[in-house]
């Protein structure tokens, strides 16, 4: 079965915006929420993803990237291959 992951962090408008592109795509998601404080969350994700930005979107552990690359996704027609 197919699965979207995003981590997100708190007052995040791309984080928003991503979780409001898959919504609406019918995408279904879990959310890891990431404190600020988190570091050691934090250097777990950097090491998985070598991102420093949120949000962090992954899709049966492959990395699909932050908000940017979701949206480019989505231009291209590809978000359909990320549905369960």
């Amino acid at each position: 079965m197919s699965q979207v992951t995003i981590y997100t962090t708190e007052h995040c408008g791309y984080c928003e915006a991503a979780k409001s592109l898959l919504k609406s795509k019918g995408i279904a998601f879990s959310e890891t929420k990431v404190a600020r404080d988190d570091g050691a969350k934090r250097v777990e994700l950097l090491a998985k993803s070598g991102m420093k930005t949120f949000p962090q979107i992954f899709h049966n552990d492959k990395l699909i990237g932050g908000f940017t690359e979701l949206a480019e996704l989505d231009r291209a027609q590809g978000l359909d291959s990320l549905k369960g």
